[in-house]
């Protein structure tokens, strides 16, 4: 289950140059944290503060309680989580574990409190109708309750304050869990900026995409060309994928994946970076190259003055103006040779693929076509 983008508005770190980006905790971790704390209370009286858990690669951080609570049959604990340098949507939250003595033989068994999600849909780690806490939070928690008594027969409750708020800002609404955030983590650990998680996240949109069944979705650039590509095509949220920058790693999971149809949608310069076979699309490791676009303007019959200009612009923005007062249509250019990227990329997959090239108001400026007939 996906992170948020980090374009969301959510908190952003002090990118200093000066000291390494900060590592932070998971939700699954904090959530450990306080079941644990939760637990050794229930059974001794006693909250540990801090609390000890193991993630899953042998660390052993320690994590201080924020709040705690008990009743006769329960007991509850709460811990604050730091996202590290990490622009993440959860940094901050109030992760609470409230657990409950179960009936003999039934195990442990995981409740969704307040702010934490319910899968409604297949194809995510966790089957619709449970608690979206993920696989590897639920290892970490049984493990930790066993470490205190053997064979627990419990019930854990996960809530965060202000997770059903806090989930706006993820992917979870478009993937089917309702009511809040989900609980994550496969380390246990937060890597500031990671690149591989939002390519998971990517990942498992595809996954519900092809569990329901659905025979078209999109990668999107942005907020604008996830928009303009909806109105075109009438697609539901579950087919929208946010691909952002990340096209590479949209389409190669679509090649062992596939789903009948893509669309591609985004802006000019992003899209001219894909024509020029970049699969990363974001400014720190791809750039519009200007003699590029010449050189598909010359191939396409463009007056030598138009083409002496397109080498000397500034942005792609200037390059697309350019040659739409030449009368060269250059955003159809680029879209079908970005077509031709992401067909190289899907290779023999049984996937048709089509570009949309987005202007700056959510216009349509250019459509590829499919590469396929249906």
């Amino acid at each position: 289950m996906p992170p948020h983008s980090p374009d969301d508005g959510a908190r952003r770190p002090n990118r200093g140059e000066d000291r390494p980006l900060r590592r932070g905790w998971t939700t699954g971790a904090c959530a450990t944290a306080a079941a644990k704390a939760a637990w050794n209370a229930l059974l001794t009286g006693d909250f540990p503060d801090p609390v000890t858990i193991r993630l899953p690669r042998g660390e052993t951080p320690a994590f201080a309680l924020a709040r705690t609570d008990r009743g006769a049959d329960w007991a509850s604990a709460s811990v604050i989580k730091d996202a590290g340098d990490d622009p993440d949507v959860t940094h901050g939250a109030e992760v609470v574990a409230t657990v409950r003595r179960g009936e003999t033989g039934t195990g442990i068994r995981f409740r969704a409190g307040a702010g934490v999600g319910t899968v409604t849909r297949p194809g995510l780690p966790i089957p619709p109708g449970e608690p979206a806490i993920n696989p590897v939070p639920r290892a970490m928690m049984i493990e930790a309750l066993s470490e205190i008594g053997v064979a627990p027969d419990a019930e854990i409750e996960i809530s965060i304050v202000g997770g059903a708020a806090l989930a706006e800002k993820t992917w979870n609404p478009r993937l089917g869990i309702v009511g809040g955030l989900s609980v994550l983590g496969t380390s246990g650990i937060v890597v500031p900026f990671s690149c591989a998680a939002w390519i998971a996240s990517i990942h498992r949109g595809i996954d519900v995409a092809r569990a329901g069944g659905l025979a078209h979705v999109a990668g999107s650039t942005g907020n604008m060309s996830e928009q303009a590509v909806q109105n075109r095509y009438g697609l539901e949220v579950s087919a929208l994928i946010d691909m952002g920058d990340f096209a590479g790693g949209m389409l190669k999971y679509l090649r062992t994946h596939p789903v009948p149809q893509v669309t591609i949608s985004g802006g000019f310069a992003k899209l001219t970076k894909l024509a020029q076979g970049a699969l990363d699309l974001h400014s720190a490791r791809s750039q519009v190259d200007k003699s590029y676009l010449a050189t598909l303007a010359r191939e396409h019959g463009a007056p030598p003055g138009l083409i002496e200009a397109l080498e000397g612009v500034n942005t792609a923005a200037e390059a697309l103006s350019r040659a739409d007062a030449a009368g060269v249509p250059l955003a159809a250019i680029v879209g079908l040779k970005a077509r031709d990227t992401a067909r190289s990329v899907l290779g023999d997959g049984p996937v048709r693929v089509n570009v949309l090239v987005v202007g700056r108001a959510g216009e349509v400026l250019a459509e590829s076509g499919f590469d396929r007939d249906a």
